[in-house]
């Protein structure tokens, strides 16, 4: 019986997958022996939340009865409600999701290495078996969240580009589809331009042509998406898009070139960092040659962060916004490392130095996959003894009707399902021009009638000095990461009355 070698297409898509299972099911493992199963971020219950009301209500609402636009990426929240739809376990679902992702996005930068020139099998399973081991995109893959979803988009625009007869119309269709999964889409417009222009430089007619067709496609998903969250909250872009950016603008003050530099050198904690030089050969190579295109790639990633690093600049959660760039720095960096690592050299410095990059690249890759287990592991942990934790008292300990005030909502929405006040202001948009103002935020607790308050006491100083801690998770976790841990105050005024 003839063997399905690794030179076949079904050989290195079989060992993707069980990579990809090895991997993913790794950190799993390890979550599971520190703490349980879950997620490393209350967000991802936001989406969860979403998720079984458009399942069991047939509503957009994070509160039932009450639209909202607090998801941020709806095309992700539908392929949760999926899950909810077929009665599967709506971790193991999210699990599932994001392994199909990340073994895709494998697969495809491997494509797309070999579209630039790399086109040996080897090549292609080495870039794809290096995404798959990058903690990051680990991580990203068994959160609960949209970030795989986002980045795989991106992989297949720019991996598009590479192909001698890209659609326009396909790809702006892609660009708007992946507006739907965060509106940070869009920036790929600027790569898809970039790349049209040097295509046609000496045929503008031509490249203004393509690029008003490749507008054509996305706008056919993207007016869609602004009248489904004007519809929802009356305002054109879902109300994360504002709240994130009001509850961060003290960030702002940090001098614009230090968040930058924030911002990049996120990506690179892990291997990324040894394939900087591999990134900066390929450049100088693509523009001694001319070949001013074949920088689309950097040119986004370069552009992408520097939004980030002007309207939201923060980089918390492992650099969770920054990484859709990561398959940029491993498939450039290992494509400029192909061109110039020689082991079989004559010339000993340069056999030295050759086998030291590409020995170094799988050892780091472990070594931080096994740091990123470990930091995925004790994220959970939090989520779980603080988020979930305090939202499951509230189920329990509380009417039902009982209004509670928080900044983190995801499991408090899941797990303790009472009306709230969302102090983020994802879904409470009220909330976002009194974010910062805790005196205006205790007026609106005392007008909307709030009973209870859940928060880290740091948050909030001022306002849980007029509250009555009632309950304290005392969970470790928290506490040996430097945090603190979730407290539920009564914030009835009849408690202080004499």
């Amino acid at each position: 019986m003839k063997c399905v070698g690794l030179d076949t297409v079904a050989g290195r898509v079989l060992l993707l997958v069980a990579l990809t299972c090895l991997s993913a099911g790794g950190f799993l493992w390890i979550s599971a022996h520190t703490y349980g199963l879950g997620f490393p971020l209350d967000d991802a219950w936001i989406h969860q939340t979403y998720a079984r009301n458009l399942a069991e209500r047939g509503e957009w609402a994070f509160v039932p009865g009450q639209l909202s636009a607090g998801s941020t990426a709806p095309l992700w929240t539908g392929a949760l409600t999926v899950g909810n739809w077929l009665g599967i376990e709506i971790k193991a679902w999210s699990y599932f999701l994001g392994g199909v992702l990340l073994a895709t996005t494998a697969w495809f930068c491997g494509q797309w290495i070999a579209l630039r020139g790399s086109n040996m099998w080897c090549w292609k399973l080495w870039v794809g078996a290096l995404i798959i081991a990058e903690w990051h995109l680990v991580w990203a893959a068994v959160s609960g969240m949209e970030i795989l979803a986002l980045t795989l988009v991106v992989v297949l625009v720019l991996a598009w580009l590479e192909s001698p007869k890209w659609s326009a119309l396909g790809i702006g269709a892609l660009i708007g589809l992946g507006v739907w999964i965060r509106p940070d889409a869009l920036s790929l417009l600027l790569p898809v331009a970039w790349h049209t222009f040097f295509q046609h430089r000496h045929q503008l007619r031509q490249a203004i042509a393509t690029l008003a067709i490749v507008g054509a496609g996305a706008v056919i998903l993207i007016v869609p998406y602004l009248i489904f969250n004007h519809v929802l909250a009356g305002a054109w872009w879902p109300s994360t898009f504002y709240a994130k950016q009001a509850e961060y603008m003290v960030h702002r003050s940090v001098p614009l070139l230090f968040r930058l530099v924030d911002q990049l050198t996120s990506p690179l904690i892990g291997v990324g960092v040894v394939l900087v030089p591999g990134i900066i050969i390929t450049s100088v190579l693509a523009m001694s040659q001319g070949a001013w295109r074949r920088l689309a790639p950097i040119i986004w990633a370069l552009s992408y962060m520097g939004l980030y690093a002007m309207l939201l600049p923060v980089n918390y959660q492992h650099g969770r916004y920054a990484m859709p760039t990561i398959p940029i720095v491993l498939v450039l960096g290992l494509e400029g490392l192909q061109i110039s690592v020689w082991p079989v050299a004559k010339n000993m410095l340069r056999r030295v130095i050759s086998r030291v990059w590409l020995y170094t690249i799988p050892v780091l890759a472990f070594t931080f996959w096994l740091l990123g287990s470990r930091s995925y592991a004790q994220d959970v942990a939090i989520i779980e003894t603080e988020m979930v934790a305090a939202a499951r008292w509230i189920s329990v300990n509380t009417d039902a009707g009982a209004l509670v005030a928080a900044h983190d909502i995801g499991a408090l929405g899941y797990f303790g399902e009472r009306p709230l006040v969302d102090m983020a202001g994802l879904v409470s948009p009220e909330v976002i021009p009194i974010l910062r103002d805790q005196v205006a935020l205790s007026k609106l607790l005392d007008s909307r009638g709030a009973e209870y308050l859940m928060t880290f006491p740091g948050w909030y100083p001022w306002l849980v000095e007029r509250a009555y801690p009632i309950y304290s998770t005392h969970a470790p976790f928290s506490i040996e990461a430097g945090g603190e841990n979730m407290v539920i105050y009564n914030w009835r005024q009849e408690v202080f009355a004499p």
